[in-house]
């Protein structure tokens, strides 16, 4: 009825969706156009497998960042040692600590009473802290709640080493290892080269072992007393060595002389020691002045690195004395 078509809804307001429409409006075209290619589940935020790659992005950034300190001893980097056994050895090693961890309500043991004990003796910086934060410092080791970061090691540099001889009035004695990976052996050098009066150790950066906390320990200290330098090139570092005035000697089982027979050992004097397996390499054999043999029996093939070290210094010593 006309009289009803006033009352409120009655008429359709114009522009309603309702009802028929002159065109698409483009409707069509934009259906067409489509919103590319479908992406891969792990590309798509919330998804379960683009949070699990997030995960496994974040541990491989947080290993390699801690394999950079820890296997390599690259400098610049902090290394981490994690553990109740592990820690006790480094602190009682005296390792130079940045910060002590120790997770929240820990069950407290004698190497835990130990650890507190040096930390309180040592003022050193004590945090406590969640676990998921300790798992994250070291990369989800078995850090029995607790750990420690160490400050990345300052290197000397090689030159300074007989300067720093000279400057005392004493006859240097430098100590350069060729390809000597294992740190252990590193630091039973460095404990060794302490003992027998050398002024420092140079390695090469690479393939080579660095200051660790494994270094640290085998060197019972002496670590914090002796200077160990980098040298980008040991071959090229043991040249510029030869034009200052040092006499190179290295030691390999097929030596040109017995060590016990070499008459320069009271000049100024750099030691190079290589591996046990592969020995020095050859350019930097043709960089040393003299290679020189320790008498051993024919039944025993080598020496590891720390151990030739230790008694060709003792040699060293008895020929300056």
């Amino acid at each position: 009825m006309p009289g009803n078509s006033r009352r409120r809804g009655a008429m359709r307001k114009p522009g309603s969706k309702k009802g028929m429409q002159v065109g698409s409006g483009g409707q069509r075209r934009r259906s067409l156009e489509g919103k590319g290619p479908t992406p891969r589940a792990q590309d798509r935020t919330g998804h379960p497998a683009a949070r699990q790659a997030a995960r496994k992005q974040r541990a491989a950034d947080s290993s390699g960042a801690r394999r950079s300190g820890t296997e390599r001893g690259r400098p610049g980097a902090p290394e981490t040692v994690a553990g109740r056994n592990s820690v006790v050895e480094a602190l009682r090693a005296d390792v130079p600590v940045r910060a002590l961890y120790v997770a929240e309500r820990i069950d407290s043991d004698a190497r835990v009473r130990e650890i507190l004990r040096i930390a309180t003796e040592r003022r050193l910086p004590l945090l406590e802290a969640p676990r998921t934060e300790i798992d994250r410092l070291t990369a989800g080791a078995v850090h029995q709640g607790v750990a420690l970061t160490m400050p990345p090691y300052q290197y000397a540099d090689p030159a300074d080493l007989p300067e720093a001889a000279y400057e005392a009035g004493e006859t240097p004695l430098v100590v350069a290892l060729d390809g000597v990976t294992d740190p252990r052996n590193l630091g039973a050098v460095v404990r060794s080269a302490a003992a027998f009066g050398a002024h420092g150790v140079v390695v090469p950066e690479r393939r080579s072992a660095g200051m660790t906390a494994g270094a640290w320990k085998t060197s019972a200290g002496a670590a914090a007393r002796l200077p160990v330098a980098r040298a980008t090139n040991l071959a090229r570092q043991l040249r510029a060595y030869r034009d200052s005035g040092l006499f190179v000697v290295g030691l390999d089982g097929d030596g040109e002389v017995e060590l016990t027979d070499a008459a320069t050992l009271s000049e100024p004097l750099c030691l190079v020691v290589g591996s046990e397996a592969a020995g020095m390499s050859r350019v930097v054999a043709q960089a040393c002045d003299l290679v020189v043999r320790i008498p051993i029996a024919r039944a025993v093939e080598s020496l590891n690195a720390g151990v030739a070290a230790g008694v060709a210094l003792y040699e060293v010593a008895r020929a300056r004395s």
